[in-house]
């Protein structure tokens, strides 16, 4: 019987400290509250940082101890209920590979900088660790999901994009570096240097502490920022169709058809007679009403002179379905 209540009193934690579940008020208010703690931890991390509030910075250290130690009664409470959350594995198993997920390493380099403040400088910057700790909170709600997603499908495009952009800023880098060494030797003192500049033309940021005074040098930075406009969009136009296919499938996969009496899926192969097809002559010729194709990774609205391709995949209402091979 103690057992048994125990794993209940177990799941009903696991459930509360689960972040998303939009139907528990208590999980909701515990993901509220953990935000507000997360932004009164970074706000002390922000405030101690002004000389002028130096007689405060007790305060602050207060303040920051409360917000950690609510951290680890966090992070000791998902360890303990990681059997839950990783339902595969048997006890330790899923506590150890909570541990060593994302949201076990944040958790952790969240709580360390607080106790090792005063040692080495790595540990003072994991600091600034503590805002990841916000696209946890983030990570199971829809803004977060579509950005998630787009990166995911699109991966090989943008890493293809990321791939050039490489390349061109090392090509860029020795190339400045060959042109504007012997003229600056201070300011372009090895291929590093190079990269410096290339990173800062190629972005179109041009900081302007370092610039070539050389005519080739002068030529290759022109060359060099016409190139940076067409990369810096390469993966943008990339992120920014990905992020209306999914907005685009989300719209569609809300629709509600309150008159929909038989729905069906028809796939158009090399030998269906809708192949070359408009959808207004499948509509005229077959009497059903296309609803929604499906091409590849995207959700198209039909319009009545939408050619239907190979591999197509259209959902229909119509009374009977049809054979179309």
């Amino acid at each position: 019987m103690a057992e048994s209540s125990k794993k209940s009193l177990k799941k009903r934690v696991f459930d509360i400290i689960q972040i998303g579940n939009k139907d528990d008020l208590i999980s909701r208010s515990f993901d509220w509250f953990i935000v507000i703690i997360i932004i009164l931890n970074i706000l002390t991390v922000f405030l101690d940082t002004f000389e002028e509030l130096a007689m405060f910075k007790p305060l602050f250290r207060a303040m920051e101890a409360v917000t950690v130690s609510f951290f680890c009664v966090e992070y000791f409470l998902r360890i303990w209920t990681a059997g839950y959350l990783y339902p595969d594995k048997k006890g330790i198993g899923a506590q150890l590979k909570f541990l060593h997920s994302f949201d076990g390493i944040v958790d952790l380099l969240t709580i360390l900088p607080f106790f090792f403040l005063d040692g080495f400088i790595v540990f003072r910057m994991l600091r600034v660790v503590r805002i990841l700790h916000l696209f946890r909170v983030n990570a199971h709600y829809d803004s977060f999901h579509v950005i998630t997603s787009v990166l995911i499908e699109k991966r090989n495009q943008i890493i293809s994009s990321v791939f050039i952009i490489i390349v061109l800023m090392l090509a860029s880098s020795l190339g400045i570096y060959s042109a504007e060494h012997e003229a600056q030797p201070e300011a372009f003192k090895n291929a590093f240097s190079g990269i410096w500049w290339s990173v800062s033309t190629l972005l179109t940021v041009g900081y302007g502490d370092i610039y070539p005074i050389t005519v080739i040098g002068k030529i290759m930075a022109i060359i060099i920022a016409f190139l940076g406009v067409g990369v810096v969009a390469i993966p943008t136009g990339i992120i920014s169709a990905g992020f209306v296919e999914q907005y685009t499938q989300k719209q569609h996969s809300d629709a509600r058809f309150s008159d929909v009496n038989d729905v069906g899926e028809i796939y158009i192969d090399e030998k269906s007679s809708f192949k070359g097809m408009t959808v207004g002559e499948v509509t005229g010729n077959y009497n059903i009403r296309i609803l929604v194709i499906l091409r590849g990774e995207m959700t198209i609205v039909p319009n009545e002179g939408l050619k239907l391709r190979k591999n197509d995949i259209i959902i229909v209402k119509t009374d009977k379905l049809i054979k179309t091979g």
